[in-house]
């Protein structure tokens, strides 16, 4: 009888330990891509790019251990721990951010390792040791059956690269062809892995970030002159009904915690409401409430609002300005008052180094940094990432009375931050009841937020301030993701949460208390850009000259409508989300796109600009008239112990 002859190759261990190595990982990165990611797939030829986009990174990974000959299954092995932990780091990123791991955002948890804890074991499964499986069987394999060692020609490895090469070209061919310009256009890394991989994806994010770090050596001043024409032509000129209105008064800024609009008003089954205090404020006299107002952060989150907010530029697409781009020049709102006779500050139960806003607010001009140094953080006192609300507001109130007037300040609340769960003896507000832990619990943290405001307006009232101080209350970013859809359709009392839902769901409040001034609810939509240039214009300061994004709340010309940072976005009357256009009051998809098409080319220039800014650090070659320019270098936040909370250099 004739033996089968296998050809050669199939003979090799190596080859055969190759082999085993990719079907594996192919077959466990397919089914995290169903498991854990909600990628969208819309047809049959997005589900195929979906099943062959881990190929050509396995082949080019573990192809490269084949040069290694004799070590090549060791390599392999190590090889595939990297990649399952990438795959890991952004199954456990994903599941609270909806979103993928980026290279600034691996430099963000650098600087901010070891105040993660809570959150980051609350994403985590016992199940999850499933994404290392493969990795154990190899070493298995390689101890067991494919013991013996046999030499790789580099004919072999050749071979395998270029397999891995056609087959990359291949998925990208397709990719283009159901989305035309992926590379070059889109915003959002969901497309990207989707057509991709979340491989591939990595290998893009590292070339980008290299092209974006040669940015600013190649830019020089006449890069400003496009920007410089956008902004004139599209300025919204401030409203004299309120310009000025608010001319030397104290300003405070309060960032609410991962709040949504959702929450105003909204009661439990029993009757009870969640937030009492910040109701009772969206029907104030003298406060202007924005119900239509959107978060518009990436993948800085808190950072990113803060961002937005004093500098009315976008944030990055990938990483945080904090982090990434902190070396910049800017002309932010600290250093804008600072021209009119403003002091500033910052309070945060914190510590400085996180979110490198130690390095940041200098480039902003904050006279001051009140961080967790000067509070007493016992164990009572904290949670999470530093201070509960309450002793903070109270402990807070010594330090803002210390400053002089005029002063802008900004207060960073963190009690209400993932995964929602307060200690029992600060509450006894109910949990929800809708079958999700999280969900459940934010209601309980939202109501301990709420009394901590209502305690610091009250001691505002207290010291005499409250009657000659402006007070801005936003809310950051979302706090319930997509992951939680099916417990918020229950909060809701809606079938199921629909792409037009959920991005009404990125609402966030916007309060804006004036004395003496009558404000009301407003429906106009806008989003944390606009902050800036409404209360400048209430302050009296014309923002004309500046390079910002944003659009005047209050103004006659403000346009009405918000973008996110992906490029979707939100009108009066559409709503554009994954490139599909949905009617805002019905949420129903539109078959005729074109009511989405104008606002789309608007929203992809405005971020286009913004990112030249801020990539290219144009801020420096650019001086608004009237606009004394800051040095960061003049400021060293010295802490309680120092002689001087700032000192000159």
């Amino acid at each position: 009888m004739n033996k089968i002859r296998l050809p050669k190759i199939l003979k090799n261990s190596h080859i055969t330990f190759f082999a085993a190595a990719v079907f594996l990982f192919w077959i466990k990165t397919y089914a995290a891509y169903q498991i854990e990611f909600n990628l969208g797939i819309e047809n049959n030829l997005q589900k195929f790019l979906l099943l062959i986009n881990p190929l050509s990174s396995a082949l080019f990974f573990f192809g490269l251990a084949l040069l290694f000959k004799k070590r090549s299954k060791m390599i392999m092995i190590f090889i595939n721990f990297l990649l399952s932990f990438l795959l890991y780091a952004n199954i456990a990123y994903y599941r609270f951010f909806n979103d993928f791991i980026t290279v600034p955002v691996l430099m963000q948890t650098k600087t901010n390792a070891g105040q993660l804890g809570d959150s980051a074991l609350s994403l985590m499964s016992p199940f999850d040791i499933f994404y290392f499986t493969d990795m154990f069987i190899l070493i298995a394999l390689a101890l067991t059956v494919f013991k013996k060692v046999t030499v790789t020609s580099r004919k072999t490895y050749k071979i395998v690269l270029l397999f891995s090469i056609t087959t990359f070209l291949f998925n990208l061919g397709l990719a283009e062809k159901d989305r035309p310009q992926l590379l070059s256009r889109s915003f959002d890394r969901n497309y990207l892995v989707k057509y991709l991989g979340a491989y591939n994806f990595t290998i893009y994010d590292v070339i980008q970030n290299i092209k974006s770090s040669s940015q600013r050596a190649l830019a020089d001043s006449s890069d400003i002159t496009d920007v410089e024409n956008y902004r004139k032509a599209n300025y919204a000129a401030p409203n004299p009904k309120y310009f000025g209105k608010a001319k030397g008064m104290n300003v405070v800024y309060i960032s609410m915690e991962s709040f949504q609009s959702f929450m105003i008003d909204y009661k439990m089954p029993n009757g009870q409401e969640v937030t009492p205090f910040l109701n009772s404020l969206a029907h104030d006299k003298n406060t202007f409430y924005f119900d239509n107002f959107y978060h518009q952060t990436g993948q800085g989150k808190t950072s990113d609002a803060e961002f937005l907010m004093e500098n009315s530029l976008y944030p990055m697409a990938q990483g945080a300005v904090f982090v990434n781009k902190a070396q910049n020049t800017y002309q932010a709102m600290p250093s804008i008052l600072k021209g009119q006779g403003y002091s500033s500050a910052v309070l945060h139960g914190n510590y400085k180094t996180f979110w490198n806003r130690n390095v940041i607010y200098k480039a902003f001009g904050y006279d001051q940094f009140f961080d967790a140094e000067y509070y007493s953080m016992s164990d009572e006192n904290t949670k999470n990432y530093g201070m509960k609300d309450k002793p903070f507001f109270k402990e807070s109130i010594p330090l803002l009375e210390s400053l002089k007037q005029p002063f802008y300040t900004k207060f960073i609340s963190l009690s209400n931050h993932f995964p929602f769960e307060m200690d029992p003896e600060d509450t006894n507000f109910p949990a929800g009841d809708y079958g999700d832990t999280v969900v459940n619990q934010y209601f309980q943290s939202s109501n301990y937020m709420d009394q901590a405001f209502e305690q610091f307006f009250n001691d505002l009232k207290a010291n005499g301030m409250y009657d000659n101080t402006i007070i801005v209350m936003y809310g950051d970013h979302y706090g319930i993701s997509e992951n939680h859809n099916d417990a918020m359709a229950k909060v809701l009392g809606v079938d199921e949460i629909t792409p037009a839902i959920n991005a009404k769901l990125q609402r966030v409040p916007l309060f804006i208390h004036v004395p003496g001034v009558k404000g009301g609810v407003h429906h106009q939509v806008g989003g944390e850009v606009d902050v800036r240039p409404t209360i400048l214009h209430l302050l009296g300061i014309d923002t004309k000259d500046y390079m910002e994004f944003g659009s005047d709340l209050l103004s006659k010309q403000h346009r009405n409508w918000a973008l996110f940072r992906n490029g979707d976005f939100v009108t009066s009357d559409v709503i554009q989300i994954n490139e599909k256009c949905y009617a805002s009051e019905t949420g129903l998809l539109l078959e005729d796109s074109t009511a989405c098409k104008d606002v789309d080319t608007k929203v992809n220039t405005e971020l286009n600009m913004s990112d030249e800014i801020v990539y290219k650090d144009l801020l420096r070659f650019y001086k608004p008239e009237g606009y004394t320019p800051i040095n960061p270098n003049d400021y060293e936040y010295l802490g309680p112990k120092g002689d001087k909370v700032i000192e000159k250099k």
